[in-house]
Parts: C-alpha cells; sequence; structure tokens
C-alpha cells in the first residue's frame, strides 16, 4: 500500500490522483476517471471533487492501492 501524505483538512479526488503520481496535470482527472475504475473505501468514486481525509483508501486495480495520511 502506498501512503500519500497531505497537509490539509483533505484533498479531493482530483487532486489526490495528481499529489500521488498517477496522473501528470490535475485536468487529466476528469478523463482518468471516465476511463478507469476507481473505489474510495471500497464503494465506486468517479467524482474529481469527491474530498478524501486522512484515513480513507483509494483503489485503482491495475494502478495500486493507496491510503490517505495527515502530514
Amino acid at each position: 500500500m502506498k501512503k500519500v501524505f497531505i497537509s490539509t483538512e483533505y484533498i479531493t479526488l482530483g487532486q489526490f490522483l495528481k499529489a500521488a503520481d498517477i496522473i501528470p496535470t490535475g485536468g487529466a482527472a476528469k478523463w482518468f476517471l471516465q476511463e478507469n475504475e476507481v473505489f474510495v473505501n471500497g464503494e465506486a468514486e468517479n467524482r474529481r471533487g469527491k474530498k478524501l481525509v486522512p484515513g480513507d483508501q483509494v483503489e485503482i486495480p491495475g494502478v495500486g492501492l493507496f491510503q490517505v495520511l495527515a502530514q
């Protein structure tokens, strides 16, 4: 499981994808979420504005499993 540290109260799913080096720019989030399955805490998610807080887990089949942690 890869860890992604945030220094704010939350991070959006689009920002998370960029912070985890899954996409090159924030603008690619919409396309990525349309083309790939993403699960947040076991639930399918496709909203780039979904707020992630420390403790959340993000799974992207074929890419990896990530955990959001406070810095």
